[in-house]
This record gives structure tokens, sequence and C-alpha cells, in this order.
């Protein structure tokens, strides 16, 4: 703790006093490395948390791509953007977090207002205009969280933002593409189902008590698995689309979790 203490005054904090106002002229400018400092935000953090992020498989290219993946902890969004270049989908309430929302709003995050109904149009259509952009888009298809024993069902409705993107970008087909990610060990042995509440954000916690809890925790092994994309074309059946996500998604955190292979990708369509 004495380490993190020391590695957060003498490096993180001066980072982000250089990083912060550098990245915000760099999106008000629009100007295309828009995600180098993101990701180095990213791999310090992971430093200073104790995050050891593994990698299986990489982000699809060539077409327009929606990462669609299970969700733990807030752990997640520090693994997965110290590894890819990505844009998070994320609830109203964190970008009126105190720092959270700032660092939210410098990533180019898309706010989803879970309590109305009528806001997903909105947020389909900022997500489909950001992988026009030639973003990719990670959203927790769940809508929730879990402690990493297993996937809640998928929620297909924001997945037509890829067909949003079709249509603003002129693209024919889309990637909807798989991502897990599984929290594996504590200093290097194996986790217990037990444990995971280490890692995962407990509703029935504090803010507070959630946070000082993984920052005093151990080193935690975490990997991160890209599956293989669906093709989503104008016209594809979305919800089996998101289904065949959910399922792959599911057999990949359960392989990782059993410390096993995963198993084989199926082939795009």
């Amino acid at each position: 703790m004495i380490f993190r203490s020391l590695f957060f005054l003498l490096v993180f904090v001066p980072f982000l006093i250089i990083a912060i106002p550098l990245q915000a002229l760099i999106i008000g400018f629009n100007l295309p490395f828009s995600h180098a400092i993101p990701r180095l935000f990213h791999k310090l953090g992971c430093f200073f948390l104790g995050l050891r992020v593994r990698v299986i498989g990489e982000v699809a290219s060539g077409r327009p791509t929606l990462l669609v993946s299970n969700h733990i902890s807030w752990t997640d969004i520090i693994s997965i953007g110290a590894v890819a270049p990505v844009v998070f989908v994320a609830k109203r309430e964190v970008g009126e977090w105190p720092f959270v929302g700032l660092m939210a709003r410098l990533q180019k995050t898309v706010y989803v207002d879970r309590t109305r109904r009528s806001d997903t149009g909105r947020t389909a259509q900022a997500m489909g205009q950001a992988m026009a952009q030639g973003e990719t888009v990670v959203l927790f298809a769940e809508g929730q969280s879990d402690i990493g024993t297993h996937v809640l069902p998928f929620r297909s409705a924001l997945v037509g933002a890829a067909q949003l993107a079709m249509t603003s970008a002129g693209a024919s087909e889309v990637n909807i593409q798989p991502l897990t990610i599984a929290y594996t060990g504590l200093q290097g042995l194996p986790i217990s189902r037990n444990e995971r509440a280490m890692m995962a954000w407990v509703k029935s916690k504090s803010v507070k008590q959630n946070i000082r809890g993984i920052l005093a925790g151990p080193v935690k092994d975490v990997t991160i698995a890209f599956g293989a994309p669906q093709v989503l074309r104008e016209g594809a059946d979305r919800k089996a689309i998101t289904k065949a996500a959910e399922n792959e998604v599911r057999a990949m955190l359960v392989a990782l979790n059993r410390g096993g292979s995963l198993p084989p990708k199926s082939a795009q369509v």
C-alpha cells in the first residue's frame, strides 16, 4: 500500500497534471492520436492497481467494430483501455462523478440513461456516429455488473447502433465482436469463487468500500479475450447476432475461470 501511495504521488499525479489539459486540446482540435494519452493512463492505472493483463486475440479490423463484453468491475475499463484504443459506453451517472466523469469525457465516452427507455435511440445514434468516425466502441451488454462467475443475458437494443453506423458511414457491414474479461488469479495463484468479490463491484458495499477493497488488494491477474467477430449486415437479425455473441462470451468466461483453453472460434458469417 505504501508503494502504491508513493507511485500515485510521484508518478500518477504529475502525469495527470500534464495529460489532462493536453488531452483536452487533442479532443478539442479533433486530432487523430486521441487514444495515445488514455492508453498510457490506463497502463499506469493497471500498474497502480496491481492488474496484470493477458490478452488473447485482437480487435477486429477492416470494418466499424462494436465490442460486446461481460462486466465485472470498474477495473474492467482500466484493463481493456490499457490494451486497445476504444470508446466506452457508460451509464449516465458516471459522467457526474468527480474526476471519473472528467476522465470519461476525455476518452469520448458515450452515455446511456438506463432509467429512460426513450434514451436508447439517442445513445445508439451516438455509438453509431463514433463507429462511423473509426472508433471501436465497447458495450457492456449485460447492462450491469456481475461477480464474474457467469454471464447475464445481453441486451440487444443498443447493438442497433452498428446498423446506424452503416447508414451514416455508408458501410455495408459492421463487426460485432465478443469480448470476455475474466479475473483469473491473485498473487499468481488461481482465484476461488469466494475471492471474486475482491475484484467485483459488490452492490451491497458503498463506493468507498469497493474502491478501498481493490486498492488494498493483492496483485490480480486479468485475461481479456477477443472472440470471433460476427458480421452485421443491413437487415440482419441483431437479436440473433447478440445472442451468438453472448454465448461465445459465456463459453470463454467458463473456460478462463476453469484455467482451460478457449473454445474454438466460430467462423465469420
